[in-house]
């Protein structure tokens, strides 16, 4: 079966996420920046999908594919209008731009011969969003019809789920522990992180629960809590800070008990991240998920020092990964990337680590992919003082 994704923001970080937890046996197509296209010989539950990778906005299935602008008949059969008013909607994605309104009245036109009342919900912008698709209730009872213009056809496709934005929106803000003045990452990139871990990690939810994954700068719990919710039972927090591990005891607690999440083996240590082999059992740890100390959030920063503070603390960091790691393992860390002064990167004694490529060698010479020299993928927003620097060793 064919499925389409629309990815997040950042293309490269989407792909990577894609590829380390779907089984792409046939590789898959990038059509701009916004949509990948791709087959699996298993099919794949979006709705359960959805909530779990952080990095796409709509799943769907490709239904046709067309070489004209005869998309009315390739539509009709897409349409299951139930009982009441159908809704439908159009995004179109891809390289051409596309005069909807007519077929769309085609289509009401088709529905009232049929005898279903309908109402054609609309967007200013050339796709509906996730807001828009849930609200509107179009993958429940209606239909997003996704038309992609690629250089020498048409699919015709229907989505089947939409990004949860209203669960991460109270898993982010409605938490009863924040410290918004240290900075928190997004549940969307811990999802992301977490499954680029994915491998030697395993993709099926019922084989996770064996796995370990050790957050040594743990903070408020994000990757925790979201590890948890993907189906990970065996967690370990680690931070220096006695309010970082209350905290982070406090988010876990409340999402197992929000979710009704039981059998989870978790602990909590406050403790230097060079000392984690002191209380960690050699070679015990699956992966390692973490987003470390940025350096400060607000200010002037020295970055020359700051730089050297960084490198210090993630060499000792890594010095203990080696020891603690399982030899299959894997990290997925985030460096900072101070973008005030040409994007100054850090580089830490990585002590034996090598940088993992997570991008498929078919998509690396797309024009949309955009790795680092080291093969790592940068995510940030203009403005930002400080960037990420996703980066992948094992």
């Amino acid at each position: 079966m064919k499925y389409f994704c629309i990815l997040g923001n950042n293309a490269t970080l989407s792909l990577s996420e894609i590829s380390a937890i779907l089984p792409l046996e046939k590789g898959g197509k990038l059509i701009q920046d916004k949509v990948f296209i791709f087959e699996s010989l298993e099919k794949i539950d979006g709705k359960t999908l959805i909530k779990n990778i952080g990095g796409v906005i709509k799943i769907g299935i490709i239904e046709k594919e067309i070489a004209n602008k005869n998309f009315i008949t390739s539509i009709k059969p897409i349409l299951k209008p139930g009982v009441g008013k159908y809704k439908f909607g159009f995004s179109c994605y891809g390289q051409k731009k596309l005069n909807i309104k007519p077929l769309a009245m085609d289509i009401k036109k088709y529905l009232k011969e049929k005898g279903v009342n309908s109402r054609w919900i609309t967007s200013k912008e050339p796709t509906l969003s996730s807001v828009v698709v849930e609200q509107n209730k179009l993958t429940a009872k209606g239909a997003e019809i996704i038309i992609i213009s690629s250089s020498k056809k048409y699919y015709i496709g229907k989505t089947i789920a939409v990004q949860p934005f209203k669960e991460l929106s109270f898993r982010d803000y409605g938490r009863p522990a924040r410290d918004d003045k240290s900075g928190m990452l997004p549940p969307k990139l811990a999802q992301i992180m977490i499954n680029l871990a994915a491998s030697p990690l395993v993709c099926k939810k019922e084989n996770r629960e064996d796995k370990v994954i050790l957050d040594p700068f743990c903070g408020s719990g994000t990757i925790l809590t979201e590890a948890l919710l993907m189906g990970y039972k065996n967690l370990i927090g680690s931070d220096i800070s006695k309010t970082a591990i209350k905290n982070s005891e406090k988010n876990v607690n409340w999402v197992l008990s929000k979710y009704q999440i039981s059998d989870i083996g978790y602990q909590f240590f406050i403790k230097q991240v060079a000392e984690l082999s002191k209380f960690i059992k050699s070679f015990s740890i699956d992966a390692i998920v973490t987003e470390p100390y940025l350096g400060p959030q607000r200010g002037r920063i020295d970055i020359k020092k700051t730089v050297a503070e960084l490198e210090k603390l993630y060499s000792k960091a890594f010095k203990e990964f080696k020891k603690i790691l399982k030899k299959d393992g894997r990290i997925v860390i985030i460096f900072p990337v101070f973008t005030q002064h040409g994007r100054k990167k850090i580089n830490p004694d990585l002590n034996g680590f090598k940088i993992i490529n997570p991008v498929p060698e078919y998509l690396i010479n797309n024009k949309f992919i955009d790795l680092t020299k080291r093969n790592t993928i940068i995510y940030g927003r203009t403005g930002q003082k400080i960037w990420r620097e996703i980066v992948i060793l094992k």
